[in-house]
């Protein structure tokens, strides 16, 4: 059985990870993937410490490095559920193995979070994506809509305003969200078309996306747009499913905790990063809050042997 066990391995989980390493835990680090979110973020990062410019696929690399220079063991899997019995928690995984530990840090993160509309499930993949620096390239010359008037919409944008020929960013409200320096990076490039008040209500296509339809809220129209393919950009849901049972939700699905330690309901379950209720979703608060959480497992190990 191992002391720790951590749920993720992005800003928040190798923070902790390393944190964790550096008081000598027996750990273990379970994850779908390194480097989380950074590893898809289509545009550089300029406002993490250490780094006047870095691309997420960059940060996420060092991620990988600190996580082998610490000798951090990596299981890549999906985890499934956590229970607790007695004072040990139980892991269980998506291939079946089960993993025991007598503490665990989620690092979760969020999951993109669909559109929800009659087609997004049948293209996805085939015109439908939630990852531009994924999928952009493939879209080189062509038309394409980024559903979503945020940062991370127009992030998207402006990443894809290198390959493609016109960009359609549809925003459900009467107002874009995205940052005054995202908006006017996009509106230089001359390549995107901005529509409020639009609701997305399906997505057409043959063997790939042909069209999106949506309505204007303000005159109640329908509307077909011609597209080539669709980047959904409306936001994260938290990746928590796994800990229901043992924590305590928002209303928004994620797990609340104690605000200096991290910690949940449950004794010895710790919560950190983008999958927990702190308001602000940075790369660096999401890494504070690993350092946090691991140092408060390592207080409670000390105190429950």
């Amino acid at each position: 059985m191992r002391d720790l066990i951590i749920i993720g391995a992005g800003p928040a989980g190798v923070s902790a990870g390393i944190y964790a390493s550096r008081q000598k835990l027996d750990l273990l680090m379970i994850s779908k993937e390194i480097g989380g979110q950074v590893a898809k973020k289509a545009v550089d990062i300029e406002n993490y410490l250490g780094f006047g410019k870095i691309s997420g696929p960059e940060l996420a690399k060092i991620f990988h490095e600190q996580i082998k220079s610490n000798e951090i063991e990596v299981i890549l899997d999906e985890v499934l559920k956590i229970e607790k019995q007695g004072e040990k928690f139980i892991v269980s995984m998506a291939k079946g193995k089960i993993h025991e530990s007598l503490a665990v840090i989620i690092c979760s993160g969020a999951d993109p979070r669909p559109l929800e509309v009659e087609g997004e499930k049948e293209f996805i993949g085939k015109g439908v994506s939630y990852c531009a620096l994924c999928d952009g390239p493939v879209f080189s010359n062509k038309t394409v809509a980024v559903i979503g008037g945020g940062n991370s919409g127009f992030e998207s944008a402006m990443f894809l305003s290198n390959y493609v020929k016109k960009i359609h960013i549809l925003e459900y409200g009467e107002k874009l969200k995205a940052d005054k320096e995202n908006q006017e990076l996009v509106y230089k490039t001359k390549k995107a078309e901005i529509i409020l008040n639009a609701k997305i209500l399906k997505i057409e296509g043959g063997s790939f996306v042909k069209s999106l339809s949506y309505q204007d809220l303000k005159s109640e129209q329908k509307k077909i747009l011609p597209v080539d393919g669709i980047f959904v950009e409306i936001g994260y849901s938290p990746a928590t499913a796994f800990a229901k049972g043992l924590v305590d939700f928002s209303d928004r699905d994620e797990i609340i905790t104690e605000r200096e330690t991290y910690e949940t309901k449950t004794p010895g379950l710790f919560a950190a990063g983008d999958c927990n209720s702190g308001k602000y979703k940075q790369i660096v608060t999401a890494a504070g809050e690993g350092a946090k959480a691991a140092l408060a497992a390592y207080e409670y190990l000390q105190k429950s042997r």
